[in-house]
């Protein structure tokens, strides 16, 4: 009988202290904990993890001073102990289910080597934003979006995923709540020049693996996504970034259409329009001007 795979998760974190333990007690409580647990912290204060602390999972600890996930990430994969077999991301608002790394490692163990990563399941996804429209043919047509859950559209553009009731293969995965081979992690590394808050960091990643391996959304590994209040900052930044940063994605592969981005970007700047109105909440029409900020940006760029 093979020994049992070894996991180590990278966590990176930053100012969220109550978060972070909510996480490592979700980790705590596994009926199979993973072996490792590398925390990469940006905080002001360092973080003081409250709760069982026998192994597993050991605890490594590394300060920063570099807020950025994709840099995080980056440094904590250069952390990891010589014998994990499998590396994970979690968000530090992530909380696992109980039986969740146990399901995964179950996946893996039975999984053949062209399966490079998956993704825990989001038990509670949000609802689609604008579902009818997004699910019609000529959006589909267009590249602008797709009706298949996990995939990637010649816009660049992804299609949200899950709750699933069953495994999937996918075109991406969210780094969020995701499990890697450690053959993938050494070849890949996250793009740096998401950075900061990292929008897009993991459809990149996740795209460009999947180029060379199988994807898949566990459906039994399950885990809720409890977000902290402010953590994509305004919506004026987070509606330029949600610009540059897909377009900066969309013109690394050749597939992908430019046109179509920029036809899908100016559709989300609508629909932030709408959604305002809708919503009568300021944060979308200062996201709307944030795309238009970004479009006029992205174009400038273009120009240069």
């Amino acid at each position: 009988m093979p020994a049992p795979l070894k996991l180590t998760f990278v966590v990176a974190t930053k100012d969220r202290p109550e978060e972070l333990r909510r996480m490592w007690r979700s980790l705590s409580r596994q009926t199979r904990p993973p072996d490792e647990v590398v925390i990469v912290d940006a905080s002001a204060r360092p973080s003081t993890l409250v709760g069982p602390r026998a192994a597993p999972p050991v605890l490594r600890y590394i300060r920063t001073a570099v807020a950025s996930a994709t840099r995080q990430r980056n440094l904590g994969l250069d952390a990891v102990g010589p014998d994990a077999d499998l590396i994970g991301f979690l968000d530090d608002d992530a909380v696992l289910e109980e039986g969740a790394v146990e399901e995964m490692l179950r996946f893996f163990e039975t999984a053949d080597a062209g399966v490079g990563g998956a993704a825990f399941n989001m038990a509670n996804h949000p609802p689609l934003d604008w579902p009818i429209l997004k699910r019609t043919r000529i959006v589909e047509s267009l590249g602008l979006y797709a009706r298949r859950g996990g995939a990637v559209t010649a816009s660049g553009f992804q299609t949200m995923i899950g709750p699933l009731a069953r495994t999937e293969w996918t075109d991406w995965l969210p780094s969020g709540a995701s499990v890697w081979r450690r053959a993938v992690v050494r070849d890949h590394r996250f793009d740096e020049w998401y950075d900061g808050y990292s929008y897009l960091e993991d459809l990149d990643f996740s795209y460009r693996v999947g180029k060379a391996y199988q994807l898949a959304v566990v459906a039994g590994a399950r885990y809720h996504h409890l977000p902290a209040p402010g953590g994509r900052g305004g919506g004026y930044a987070f509606g330029v970034r949600e610009v540059l940063n897909r377009v900066h994605f969309v013109k690394k592969y050749p597939e992908f259409s430019l046109r179509k981005c920029y036809a899908a970007l100016s559709a989300r700047l609508l629909m932030n329009v709408a959604f305002a109105a809708r919503e009568r909440k300021a944060s979308f029409i200062a996201r709307a001007w944030g795309n238009v900020v970004g479009l006029a940006k992205s174009a400038i760029r273009a120009r240069g």
